[in-house]
């Protein structure tokens, strides 16, 4: 088994098409395409996709056999991403993702940590959406990042707060004039929340509804904050996001807290367990400046 065979079948699935995966992501002619999935489905021994005039579909075999093939690609990025780096020895970096929104808040802590060192490493710093940092830290792309505790990836997180999510809303909405929303105040109104590809973001808000007693629907899901305030604006609607959205308002969306009991998501520390970095080591030793003191218990 190869690693191109692991890499087609992921982009494939992915993509949901032999066709668009081979043209848009691979840069391969179909039936070459064809040819290395049936190879791989002869090594495995099982179908791996379903074939139809729609498109392809995982089978149950193929939906066991993606994940461990997206670990084993992982790792290979990894270890070639470290022997580059390896091969630079010249200056020690660092490299920092951030979720987008989050910057302002734990760039400057972040960088205390380091103040002793800074003039011997290079601190490369990025934002994204947390799924995407996730993967980054897996692949070897960052050495950590700030972030939710995201499932399906093997990483390490130190938990460092826990931040409440807080409603967003027209900024001349009728709710304006309410100190705190509560949870009965979401029905009968639009409801925007986080994507399925926002995972620990939809979790907390599904959990949240249920326990209140609510069957909230959501009625627009995104993982993009500039489209969450969009959609607040255009279509008049609710959205419950965490409390870092506020730094990124524009003056036609207002927020309030949550009254009561006020659901609340983790930022973590995140890296690779493989990650060998001396510069990640000396930031993983002096974590503990940086947990806010609700964490420390």
């Amino acid at each position: 088994m190869e690693l191109r065979h692991l890499r087609y079948f992921v982009a494939v699935a992915e993509a949901g098409s032999l066709t668009e995966a081979a043209e848009r992501r691979l840069h391969t002619s179909q039936p070459s395409l064809s040819r290395q999935i049936r190879d791989l489905e002869k090594e495995v021994g099982v179908d791996l996709l379903s074939r139809s005039v729609q498109g392809v579909e995982l089978t149950p075999a193929g939906k066991g056999f993606i994940d461990h093939a997206r670990q084993a690609l992982m790792h290979v990025d990894a270890a070639v991403e470290t022997a580059r780096r390896a091969a630079q020895p010249a200056r020690k970096t660092l490299a920092i993702g951030f979720q987008t929104g989050h910057e302002m808040n734990w760039l400057p802590p972040a960088m205390q940590v380091l103040h002793d060192e800074l003039k011997n490493i290079e601190v490369v710093v990025s934002s994204d959406y947390s799924p995407d940092l996730a993967e980054a830290l897996a692949r070897g792309r960052l050495d950590l990042a700030f972030l939710r505790v995201e499932p399906g990836y093997d990483l390490e997180y130190i938990v460092v707060d826990r931040e409440p999510l807080i409603v967003l809303m027209p900024s001349d909405h009728r709710l304006t004039t309410r100190d705190a929303i509560r949870p009965q105040d979401f029905v009968g109104e639009i409801f925007i929340g986080g994507s399925n590809k926002a995972t620990v973001l939809h979790a907390v808000t599904e959990d949240y509804f249920r326990r209140m007693g609510l069957d909230i629907k959501l009625d627009h899901g995104v993982d993009n904050l500039a489209m969450v305030m969009s959609l607040v604006v255009s279509t008049r609607g609710l959205a419950l996001m965490p409390e870092y959205a506020k730094n990124l308002l524009p003056p036609s969306v207002v927020s309030r807290p949550l009254d009561g009991e006020t659901p609340t998501i983790e930022i973590a520390v995140g890296y690779s367990k493989l990650n060998t970095s001396p510069v990640l080591k000396l930031f993983r030793s002096r974590l503990d400046e940086l947990v806010r003191p609700n964490q420390k218990h």
